[in-house]
């Protein structure tokens, strides 16, 4: 079932153009949206969340145009650009204090489940998390207040390899409890381990938008793994 549809998307700026982006994300999956730096992966995620406002298009979630139902929708989503914009300087109990009192489906059982499940110290600030847990700390947030999708831009960039496994783990595990994951990234061996489907932007266009077996069934030649496919096709083959 596709949770989420994005129907020819243009936004339009002086140096660069978002060209009828056209992709779904399904209910339970792992979706990677790859592309390399400037492709357009943070402007397409922007629309996404009407943080911009895009020239056409239509964007719909669970069946409803975001325009019309933004408050409705943005309950049900978690977004994190890798960064904690969260108070950096107030312990993670009190910001949570202030936080779940915006959200009408805060849910306080999931809050100390995925606390202990993160590996949270609830009575440390923002400042003194490490990359990979500043990460945690914002999907906990979304978690909490029953997000049935997490968008997220570059969630495992500025992570060590040891961080990024991690990360990618949680993802599987985040999957298996129903959540959609949506997460944008440049590096390529993220996407072989953790993926259901692939979205490939260059240049502003969608080159393709296939399951990952297909995606590579389709692309790849004999041989190769995905980041070759994908260094190749970049490399204009």
């Amino acid at each position: 079932m596709n949770i989420v549809e994005i129907r020819n998307l243009n936004k339009s700026y002086p140096s660069f153009h978002l060209e009828d982006v056209t992709f779904d994300i399904n209910e339970g999956e792992i979706t990677g949206f790859i592309g390399r730096n400037g492709a357009g992966k943070t402007t397409t995620i922007k629309s996404m969340l009407n943080l911009i406002h895009p020239d056409s298009g239509k964007i719909s979630y669970f069946g409803k145009p975001l325009k019309e139902n933004e408050a409705e929708i943005k309950k049900l989503l978690g977004y994190s650009t890798g960064s904690v914009t969260w108070y950096p300087r107030k312990r993670i109990k009190d910001t949570i204090g202030i936080v779940k009192k915006c959200y009408d489906t805060w849910d306080e059982e999931a809050y100390h489940r995925y606390l202990d499940l993160f590996g949270l110290d609830e009575n440390k600030t923002a400042l003194e998390l490490s990359e990979g847990m500043k990460v945690k700390y914002n999907l906990l947030i979304a978690l909490s207040h029953q997000a049935r999708v997490l968008i997220l831009d570059e969630p495992t960039s500025g992570l060590d390899p040891f961080s990024r496994d991690e990360l990618l783990c949680l993802f599987e595990k985040l999957k298996e409890e129903g959540t959609s994951i949506f997460f944008s990234t440049h590096i390529v061996s993220d996407l072989e381990k953790c993926a259901d489907h692939i979205v490939y932007i260059s240049k502003g266009k969608i080159v393709s938008s296939l399951p990952k077996a297909e995606f590579k069934r389709q692309l790849s030649k004999e041989g190769e793994n995905l980041e070759e496919t994908v260094l190749r096709l970049e490399g204009g083959e």
